[in-house]
């Protein structure tokens, strides 16, 4: 039979490729070259990497940003993974809460210069190969990633509003369904802005993650970050230029291919869509929906994700009071558990550092915890009263939060490294005051975790909220303490105990500046942790004091200050 006499009907349902599928096979086909390309550097051994020293020409920068953007690639997703798993059971398990919300401070607030034992032992995993190497690198990648998006979830699954898991129980959803229809559908808004931060966070670190020192030893992987700091040690301006294009390439790719389909599908999750408001709808998305190959793929993942679905429990039965007897009695015991641990940690801890470090140091060190701790706070408080007003004004306004994102996306991924010319050429020629002049750099790429959780919370206000305060004609002041502030403030509250837990890992790099031959050092915890770190081999005992106190600062202050206007505003601005 011709193919032209052929039904209209039977003519539609026949697959003829299209536009898109041709697209989405060539990305998909680039992807895995450029998988199997840099697979193929892994085998390598580090011999021939230190006979191959980083170049500076231009064209070697293709490769390196190519290299580097697969580094944020695989820590993104172990980071996707981590949140999905850790921070469920923060929030689903009340005993388990009492130890992963702490242990979360403590690793936020751990600099990635205090990581060496990781990186020996990610090293030692692959000895004389570049494997290990890499792995050291992705993990550095994934502690600067991680945190703020456990953060994130943790905190919209403790705000799912009370309705729709009450909705979620009438329709009898197992564990499985409920989470995947519902606390991820709702979550995904800040999750996704979240994402966007950690991948910037990555690349504010990058420098560290991609130049590794173990013990006497130093491993220059190729890449963005390596190119940077040997452009900082040549003091070569012109370098640093094309570092910065390279960046603004990939994290162009990123936002295109990556986050901007995923904000497109967010919106679909919102909890209130105003009348008349229309997707948007990019490119790359509309590819995924219109391509058969891609949509293959969609429909597998989908099968694997159905594949797990069991039947509801039934529904559990009223507790006995003996029954809540042994659970008090088993909590006792867990919290005995946790605090013994705690104890023989610090125990362990003050044993290593005793035998190198006298007591009037430790003193020291406390005092110089204090200095920076000074700073922070001020930091914050500047950044929070900056950007609070201006993230309110972009989330309400859905078209300029398109503008703004990728903008946003590309100042916070800057490396402070990017401007230690400029600045110590600065404080050098007009003689400034480094305790002063070098705080900004500690804020720089951290300061963006308030205006982009601020912009999610003032997205989420629901038009009726915002169409019942103006026909009750709140406006100026009153309008802020009604209606804006109330609204985004859990959300602030989760950007800016990440903001300032991030200010205290920045100012490792931000308390130390250098710039070919020139340093400029400010009085700080810091600064302390990045001399010992600096030594040949590094001074481990004076790391572990310096990485310890700084731990204790930011737990202290997260339970004393910030955890408590978390629990105000999950109690008293929740969506229900």
């Amino acid at each position: 039979m011709r193919l032209d006499r052929l039904p209209l009907a039977v003519l539609r349902n026949r697959y003829v490729p299209g536009g898109w599928d041709v697209l989405a096979f060539v990305l998909v086909f680039a992807f895995f070259v450029y998988l199997a390309q840099a697979a193929r550097g892994l085998t390598g051994s580090l011999a021939h990497l230190e006979a191959t020293p980083i170049s500076l020409d231009p064209h070697a920068l293709v490769g390196y940003a190519a290299r580097t953007g697969l580094r944020m690639l695989v820590a993104l997703a172990c980071s996707l993974l981590f949140t999905f798993t850790y921070a469920t059971l923060a929030a689903k398990s009340r005993r388990a809460e009492v130890l992963l919300v702490p242990l979360l401070d403590f690793l936020q607030s751990v600099p990635i210069l205090s990581f060496s034992i990781v990186i020996i032992f990610f090293v030692q995993l692959t000895p004389g190969r570049v494997a290990g190497a890499e792995f050291a690198a992705i993990f550095l990648i994934f502690t600067s990633q991680a945190w703020n998006m456990a953060f994130s979830f943790y905190h919209s699954l403790r705000s799912i509003p009370d309705e729709l898991v009450e909705a979620a129980r009438n329709f009898q959803l197992s564990p499985w369904m409920r989470f995947w229809r519902l606390e991820v559908p709702f979550a995904m808004p800040p999750l996704i802005w979240n994402m966007m931060m950690s991948v910037s966070g990555g690349w504010f670190f990058v420098v560290a993650s991609e130049a590794l020192t173990v013990g006497e030893n130093r491993i220059a992987l190729p890449g963005v970050g390596s190119y940077i700091a040997l452009a900082n040690d040549q003091r070569d301006y012109a370098a640093i230029g094309w570092a910065i294009a390279a960046m603004f390439v990939v994290i162009l790719l990123f936002d295109q291919l990556i986050f901007r389909p995923l904000i497109a599908s967010a919106d679909w999750f919102r909890l209130e869509q105003e009348t008349g408001q229309t997707a948007n709808s990019p490119w790359a998305l509309t590819m995924m929906r219109r391509s058969h190959i891609l949509g293959m793929i969609g429909r597998a993942f989908a099968g694997a994700l159905r594949s797990g679905m069991r039947p509801a429990r039934p529904a559990a039965q009223p507790v006995r009071a003996h029954e809540s007897r042994g659970s008090r009695l088993a909590d006792l015991a867990w919290y005995a558990l946790l605090i013994a641990l705690g104890l023989l940690a610090l125990w362990k801890a003050a044993t290593f550092i005793r035998g190198d470090v006298p007591v009037g140091e430790v003193r020291h060190v406390i005092v110089l915890g204090l200095i920076t701790l000074l700073r922070v706070a001020v930091l914050i408080a500047l950044a929070s009263l900056i950007w609070v007003p201006v993230g309110v004004w972009v989330g309400m306004r859905p078209r300029v939060a398109q503008i703004i994102q990728p903008v946003a996306q590309f100042l916070a991924a800057f490396p402070t490294n990017l401007f230690f010319g400029f600045v110590v050429s600065a404080i050098v020629l007009f003689h400034l005051t480094p305790d002063i002049w070098l705080s900004p750099l500690m804020i720089l790429g951290t300061q963006w975790y308030i205006l982009f959780n601020v912009i999610v919370g003032a997205s989420a206000i629901s038009p009726d909220l915002r169409y019942a305060s103006e026909n009750l004609g709140l406006t100026g002041w009153l309008w802020w303490k009604r209606l804006a502030l109330p609204a985004v403030f859990p959300f602030y509250v989760t950007g800016a105990i990440t903001a300032a837990g991030g200010s205290w890992n920045a100012s490792v790099a931000a308390e130390v500046v250098s710039w070919g031959r020139e340093t400029v050092t400010a009085h700080g915890l810091g600064a302390y942790i990045a001399a010992a770190q600096s030594t040949s081999p590094p001074d481990l005992p004076r790391v572990v004091l310096g990485t310890v106190v700084l731990s204790v600062f930011v737990v202290t202050l997260n339970r004393v200050f910030w955890r408590p206007l978390y629990a105000r505003a999950e109690r008293k601005f929740r969506l229900s």
